[in-house]
């Protein structure tokens, strides 16, 4: 699903101020000019197109070398499980693997063997499926899937954007309502913003009393897992959001 754009005006501090002073002057206002700033919000929503999960196998013998050969066998089967699944080698790593002696609970004096593999898949939807797969394969060790995009950053360009749009919209709201117009942009700040759950780190944050008065981030849909039909779980997938801030100080000038 290609990514939707939609722009959002953050409610703000705005400043205007007619050039009077080597403050406004070093900004690069000239002496006929004033000095509008902006802050805005954008956003942009895109589907996640990536799952991860993991999948693995512990065994465990009074040998360390009949554990070891266990698991082999057992995490190989499971490899087969993913392949004839549809799932490619280059998507399927080894996470971690080992072999330790318990010290303690019911099987101390035992060995446990460990296989882990990572797994990765292009069609998040069907993450269910691979997983209730794994498992019939004899997986005893799950966890995942999470969601993710392959190319995050040209959802959060998006949000820029039409963050940068908001702000000229704005100032040229403000300039008309002044009997001015916008001469040109002189400064934009990038203060970052949330993508999901993950911040966007920008140039420079803005100061707390904009932070505070920025729209809220709305939290993307949760994974929802819907009945388990035959062969697995469906999943649906939903969207992830990006909201970022932007301050762009803009020239105006008599019309």
């Amino acid at each position: 699903m290609p990514a939707m754009r939609y722009l959002t005006l953050a409610a703000a501090p705005l400043a205007l101020a007619a050039c009077g002073s080597r403050a406004d002057e070093a900004r690069g206002v000239d002496h006929n000019e004033t000095l509008l700033s902006v802050s805005a919000t954008g956003q942009a929503e895109s589907r996640p197109d990536r799952a991860q999960f993991s999948a693995g196998i512990e065994t465990f013998s009074a040998r360390a070398k009949t554990a070891s050969e266990a698991n082999g066998e057992k995490i190989a089967e499971i490899v087969v499980a993913l392949r004839e699944f549809g799932i490619e080698e280059k998507d399927i790593q080894t996470q971690a693997v080992g072999v330790r002696r318990v010290e303690w609970g019911d099987r101390k004096g035992q060995y446990q063997a460990t296989n882990v593999l990572e797994v990765t898949m292009q069609d998040p939807g069907r993450a269910g499926e691979a997983i209730a797969a794994v498992s019939e394969a004899g997986a005893n060790i799950l966890d995942g899937p999470s969601l993710s995009m392959t190319d995050p950053e040209s959802t959060a360009n998006l949000a820029y954007a039409d963050a940068y749009e908001a702000a000229m919209s704005r100032a040229k709201a403000y300039a008309d309502a002044a009997g001015m117009e916008v001469s040109r942009v002189l400064y934009i700040r990038d203060a970052g913003g949330q993508q999901g759950q993950t911040w966007l780190r920008g140039a420079e944050a803005m100061n707390d009393a904009m932070v505070q008065r920025s729209a809220p981030v709305v939290p993307p849909p949760p994974i929802a897992l819907g009945p388990v039909p035959k062969g697995g779980a469906s999943m649906m997938v939903g969207t992830t959001r990006s909201m970022v801030h932007i301050q762009v100080d803009f020239a105006l000038r008599p019309k």
